[in-house]
């Protein structure tokens, strides 16, 4: 791999750490087992700072992550998370590391979606629950600002994420205030990453059609813009945008053609082009620089979008 893919020594430790935990035989129930049992290897002690609370957004099962104590005036400026696991993997507590540090250090509360999950529940389950989530979502009797909310996800999330403020400004509603998104995956159709990076490690060509192949069974939804969002005639009126990429990862390309056509499309943008980093390093925080260096970009983002003063474009539930 180091041949191919120049990583850090630090990089490299925490690609070898994660590829240890493969799946005990084949099949959907053995690929969340292993993914699962990573999640919980990388998923440090909850921050004595933050209260966790289980909630249901309609039909779907959240979890709220709240700074402890009282919130400032107005609410908590907040953030609806989506995680990432290719469709198929993760639910509440598989990005908890994530969720509970911001909460803690910007600070800021969080609240993680728990879509259904492909191939039992393929394209649109998923962007159903998520749309679901945020229109159920009341602010105000869970302590948060209605006036800055943003959406975040990462890989699959950060698809959804996008998808979610797509269907937002189709049905004319209002939209998050802001999308931070982690290597998202953006198209279904194949782009040049996509082969370059075939054997990059932790995501490789193969796994992405697998994923592919359980969201979008049925081929023709693969050029329909919720499911594949870089299909979208144009960008116009969608929220701010963080978009961070990785160097080693088939998703590169996803990225970074959505950020330069938000940014076509008169979107502001913040692009981080992630040198050394793979796709899933999220779950390195605290242990590899570069990684550190990403989050820090993210929480500033993060710090500087959700202190925008509300206006009516942004006003939760306006149309």
């Amino acid at each position: 791999m180091s041949a191919t893919y120049p990583l850090s020594p630090a990089m490299a430790g925490f690609v070898a750490r994660s590829q240890a935990f493969t799946a005990d035989g084949t099949g959907i129930v053995a690929a969340r087992a292993a993914y699962d049992a990573l999640c919980r290897a990388f998923t440090p002690p909850r921050a004595a700072t933050v209260e966790w609370q289980a909630l249901r957004l309609g039909r779907v099962p959240a979890r709220l992550y709240r700074p402890a104590g009282p919130a400032p005036d107005g609410g908590w400026p907040a953030v609806l998370f989506i995680h990432g696991g290719g469709w198929m993997l993760g639910g509440l507590d598989s990005h908890a590391f994530l969720c509970d540090r911001l909460a803690a250090r910007l600070p800021l509360a969080v609240v993680a979606v728990d879509y259904r999950l492909a191939p039992e529940h393929p394209f649109p389950a998923a962007l159903e629950d998520c749309l679901e989530a945020w229109r159920a979502l009341e602010p105000s009797r869970s302590g948060l600002d209605g006036c800055r909310l943003a959406v975040m996800g990462d890989s699959a999330g950060g698809n959804l994420a996008v998808a979610l403020c797509l269907a937002l400004r189709e049905a004319g509603e209002a939209l998050p205030c802001a999308q931070a998104l982690i290597y998202p995956a953006l198209s279904a159709l194949p782009l040049p990453s996509h082969r370059a990076l075939a054997d990059a490690p932790l995501l490789s060509g193969e796994d992405l059609e697998a994923c592919l192949a359980a969201y979008l069974p049925d081929l023709a939804d693969r050029r329909r813009p919720l499911a594949s969002p870089l299909e979208a005639r144009d960008f116009r009126g969608m929220p701010g945008a963080f978009v961070a990429v990785a160097e080693f990862d088939p998703l590169h390309d996803d990225g970074a053609i959505y950020a330069q056509r938000l940014a076509d499309d008169g979107v502001a943008v913040e692009y981080r082009m992630g040198t050394g980093l793979v796709h899933g390093c999220l779950r390195g925080l605290g242990q590899v620089p570069e990684v550190d260096q990403l989050h820090d970009s993210l929480c500033a983002w993060l710090s500087r979008s959700l202190r925008l003063p509300c206006g009516a474009d942004h006003r939760f539930g306006s149309a």
